[in-house]
């Protein structure tokens, strides 16, 4: 059923994503399976869209869950999708789930994190990207971001961090990209600050940058591998990314494999 919404606020956000996409008006009336005629009374205001052309348009432009509830919301109907805090009993399951998955990717550090790099949950291994960290920076809620970047934290042993600590702020800005967010922006901006200068040499892998970790033992090479739960149908689970690290080097894997109990 359809509740009160901001006049022509439905036309003004579907003009905004759109053009965050890059897309024309034919582009995006083809893949919502609609004629750019129509499409253009929709972005005037002119014509009013169905819940079910919203939620195709929405699907369209790759909005995430929560995007595509507001836009909902803008063109006055309820939202879609629930959004249950992360400790609701409906979600036991999927944090037991969340903690086997975890668990079972011993000896090698593993954590969950929110859209905005918020730490849910993390395995034991986790402890040696914690070693010699600010206090501060450990207390809830931690945010891994700033964590890994931030002078008082990882970053003092990070030996790459000019080029890794790009990827962390590169892969950022790319969401932010798709999905702006004042909020990681304002983040993003403050990790920014705590690089130093970097100038890509020859060898210089873009995205696949592995973490060079000091430790008491010597140095540790890890790449990770990041897993969403695209099929969630709940927000709090839709935006949930599991960060998983694994060893570059055999001598990685057997500093880590020597730490478990």
């Amino acid at each position: 059923m359809p509740i009160t919404a901001e006049p022509n606020g439905f036309a003004t956000e579907l003009r905004r994503w759109r053009a965050l996409r890059h897309w024309s008006q034919l582009d995006l009336a083809i893949a919502a399976d609609t004629t750019q005629r129509h499409l253009s009374f929709l972005e005037q205001g002119r014509s009013r869209p169905g819940r079910e052309m919203v939620i195709r348009l929405a699907e369209s432009l790759g909005l995430t869950l929560r995007e595509r509830n507001a836009l909902l919301l803008s063109a006055g109907y309820a939202p879609a999708f629930e959004e249950s805090g992360l400790d609701a009993p409906g979600l036991e399951p999927v944090r037991a789930a969340l903690r086997s998955i975890l668990d079972g990717h011993l000896p090698y550090p593993a954590v969950v994190v929110t859209r905005r790099g918020v730490l849910v949950d993390a395995n034991a291994a986790f402890a040696v990207f914690t070693e010699g960290c600010a206090p501060e920076l450990l207390r809830p809620p931690v945010n891994v971001r700033r964590l890994a970047l931030h002078p008082r934290g990882m970053a003092r042993r990070v030996l790459n961090l000019p080029e890794w600590g790009r990827h962390v702020t590169e892969s950022m800005r790319t969401r932010l990209r798709a999905s702006p967010d004042p909020e990681q922006e304002s983040l993003l901006a403050e990790l920014e600050v705590y690089l130093p200068p970097a100038e890509p040499g020859p060898d210089y892998l873009g995205f696949a940058v592995p973490l060079r970790l000091r430790t008491a033992s010597g140095e540790l090479s890890l790449i990770t591998t990041l897993t969403t739960f695209a099929t969630a149908t709940d927000i709090a689970l839709a935006e949930l990314h599991l960060e998983a690290f694994l060893p570059a080097d055999e001598p990685t894997a057997a500093y880590l494999r020597s730490l478990r109990p």
